[in-house]
């Protein structure tokens, strides 16, 4: 790596609206500052504020700017114009625009600006550091379901950061492909794996109690524990209704399985939860989790039911099965490695596929021990890696290939090739408790 000390701090910007934005992003912004070359300034948009703040201050961390907002039940163009003009504000500060091509920048200026994902927040910082004339770098880019209603209004704002945005960093060679065919630059495109993992790896082994106390009973509960959460826009209505219902019929059926189910502070989502679930004795439905008492429960969990984009990617890590509650999903990967299931809110979908999970341990077994394509924890690391190799020259580094090939290894070792001849795991299962241990479940071939 070349040395670039002696130089003047590199100024660049992170734009954060959401928590989960901040999740991702604070394994980049804590590489940054251990790096010591940069001058890292936060700025939160407004639109979870306190959220944004609980996630950055695991890092010892908090926004530098709090952009102004025009009132609660903001409308999404209202929004972007908040952000528009509030991020116009913040980059005003540091003098007037200077393009690229007219040389280098003021002191102080941001050489970048960095945004993440495909929230309203990140569409309306990108255009606005576009039109400031600042390098735009995003982070989670190439996801993609080319339906610009679903998800909705993430696919849309997601292609227009695309359309803006100088250095693309991909969750996988899938997310580079789909930037490569809407005609951007391979070279600008590095393949980082994702920071989620990162962030997960790291809180699920912090020890924090749980929030709520409905749960201080849940790490000593025999119990299985399905973990639910149910947010999006597009399960709005009907939808939020057939899912909370279905969960109901499971709870019903199997009290010896605990469900718990993670709202979100939408009023008319907690409304269907609450009349649906409340009543419930196996079901404990509780408020929004902080990130790392959330990442504790992922862990303890047994199944995961959800529509988040982003739990699709971490649950996996932990070896935990995803059971997707949408229609379609930008994160492909996950249900071609089958750690994802796709249900969508179709009520026979979910509960076949819960009760096979639940009812069968060699089903279980095999979705728990496959890959996680998303990561490896290292993701920040290459970004930044890859952020000196375009600012400083260094050398180029190595790109996230994917996951470990699990069968690639097992047939290394001398195992049979097709897992469809691999013996089943070893497997106690408790009916009493409703609990399975699963042994082992690299069983060696005959043939070894």
């Amino acid at each position: 790596m070349g040395d670039v000390r002696g130089t003047r701090p590199v100024s660049t910007l992170f734009v954060i609206g959401t928590r989960p934005e901040a999740i991702k992003v604070l394994p980049v912004i804590l590489e940054l500052v251990r790096r010591r070359r940069y001058d890292v300034r936060i700025v939160s948009t407004g639109q979870h504020p306190e959220l944004v703040a609980e996630v950055l201050a695991l890092g010892g961390l908090k926004p530098d700017f709090t952009l102004p907002s025009s009132g609660p039940n903001r409308t999404l163009s209202r929004l972007f114009a908040d952000v528009m003009l509030g991020l116009t504000d913040v980059l005003g500060s540091f003098g007037p625009p200077t393009p690229t091509v007219h040389g280098t920048p003021p002191p102080g200026t941001p050489a970048s600006v960095f945004v993440h994902g495909d929230t309203t927040s990140a569409a309306a910082a990108a255009l606005a550091a576009f039109h400031y004339a600042v390098p735009v770098v995003h982070i989670e880019a190439g996801l993609r379901t080319s339906n610009t209603l679903s998800p909705f209004p993430e696919e849309l704002n997601r292609q227009l950061i695309s359309r803006i945005a100088a250095l693309h960093f991909a969750p996988t060679f899938r997310n580079k492909e789909n930037l490569t065919r809407e005609g951007i630059e391979g070279g600008r495109v590095f393949v980082s794996g994702n920071t989620a993992i990162d962030a997960l790896l790291f809180a699920s082994s912090l020890d924090v109690p749980y929030e709520d106390p409905q749960l201080a009973d849940l790490d000593d509960d025999p119990r299985r524990v399905v973990v639910v959460t149910a947010h999006r826009r597009e399960n709005w209505g009907e939808p939020i209704e057939r899912i909370a219902e279905s969960i109901a019929e499971l709870a019903k059926a199997r009290p010896l399985v605990r469900f718990v189910v993670a709202m979100h502070p939408n009023p008319a989502v907690q409304q269907v939860i609450r009349g649906k679930l409340d009543h419930l004795d196996n079901v404990s439905v509780v408020g929004p989790m902080g990130y790392v008492s959330f990442a504790r429960l992922l862990r303890r969990s047994w199944l995961v039911m959800t529509d988040s984009g982003g739990i699709q990617e971490e649950a996996p890590a932990l070896g935990k099965p995803v059971i997707l509650l949408r229609e379609t999903t930008e994160r492909q990967e996950g249900v071609d490695a089958g750690t994802v299931l796709l249900v969508g809110s179709d009520s026979a979908k979910i509960l076949q596929t819960t009760r096979e999970l639940l009812d069968d341990p060699r089903e279980y077994a095999r979705r728990a021990a496959l890959v996680d394509p998303y990561g490896d924890g290292q993701a920040a690391r290459r970004i930044i890696d890859a952020c000196e190799h375009v600012l400083f020259d260094t050398p180029e580094p190595a790109q996230f290939g994917g996951a470990l090939d699990r069968l690639a290894v097992l047939r290394a070792g001398g195992y049979t090739e097709d897992p469809k001849d691999f013996r089943d795991p070893d497997t106690s299962w408790d009916v009493a408790t409703g609990t399975v241990e699963v042994q082992d479940p690299f069983i060696h071939s005959s043939n070894g």
